[in-house]
């Protein structure tokens, strides 16, 4: 049978989610807890892989076993083998044509930024930091240029092996709450460190040192080395991926309520 995850990370202590002969990383750490608990090799599929000190609070994955379980009972028999820095946070038997990464209708970040004139201390490594005061208008006036179909070239990394550089951007949202900052971005897919590359552009826009106007140039010139430095990755959270409502897998997790929101206006929880 076919069963799919929800799996919450911190990924400061991972070399990104993608095993790797050290085993540092989180598709490591789950599939090890996976095979300790089904007593049974086990090998996962991803909705969408991340890269070192990026955190996930929603990471779909999918497995085939011979092994049966009720749901809850994967979820807390696998936690227990799993470091206290990643959690299963449920479990759902899917179809035999389901596939974490294919099925995957759209998939969304979050960005996390502390505005302070100091940097972060009790939440290093899990918010990115701004010490010049940002302009909100003038970064969702930049945002407007890049949501919809484009060649976001300009914000790719040169390591990325995507097939094409033209994505479809349907979201682009900013917030402020209290001294922090929520920037969340859903596109049909996602370019090698798109969004910290996107996190860049925005935020010398909203300190003031570029005009929003620069964001479309930038856009329309398909060259990296146009845009802004790659962002750091510690503020940066892959909220998880949508799927055909029918196969009724949860788009939202306890994880979620970590982040600054509405009814958060005094920082992370």
């Amino acid at each position: 049978m076919r069963i799919a995850l929800g799996v919450s990370y911190r990924g400061t202590a991972y070399l990104g989610w993608q095993s790797q002969p050290g085993g540092r990383t989180v598709q490591d750490h789950l599939e090890q807890a996976l095979t300790r608990f089904a007593d049974a090799p086990v090998r996962v599929v991803c909705a969408g892989r991340t890269d070192a000190g990026v955190h996930g609070l929603n990471q779909v994955v999918h497995f085939d076993t011979d092994r049966r379980r009720e749901p809850f009972s994967w979820v807390r028999g696998t936690n227990t083998f799993l470091p206290h820095d990643i959690a299963v946070q449920w479990c759902c038997p899917v179809p035999d044509d389901f596939h974490a990464r294919n099925s995957a209708r759209s998939r969304r970040y979050a960005y996390v930024l502390r505005e302070s004139p100091v940097r972060p201390a009790l939440d290093c490594g899990l918010v990115g930091w701004v010490f010049r005061p940002l302009d909100a208008q003038a970064m969702r006036r930049a945002a407007a240029h890049l949501l919809g179909r484009h060649d976001f070239s300009a914000f790719r990394s040169s390591e990325c092996q995507a097939r094409s550089p033209v994505k479809h951007l349907t979201e682009l949202s900013i917030e402020r709450h209290g001294a922090y900052w929520r920037f969340e971005f859903e596109a049909d897919a996602f370019l090698h460190h798109m969004v910290r590359n996107l996190m860049g552009c925005l935020i010398a826009v909203g300190a003031g040192t570029r005009e929003p106007d620069w964001v479309a140039r930038v856009l329309a010139g398909r060259d990296r080395t146009l845009a802004a430095p790659t962002f750091a990755p510690d503020g940066l959270y892959f909220l998880g991926p949508r799927y055909d409502a029918h196969l009724g897998l949860p788009v939202h997790t306890a994880a979620h309520d970590w982040l600054p929101g509405p009814a958060a206006t005094e920082g992370p929880r």
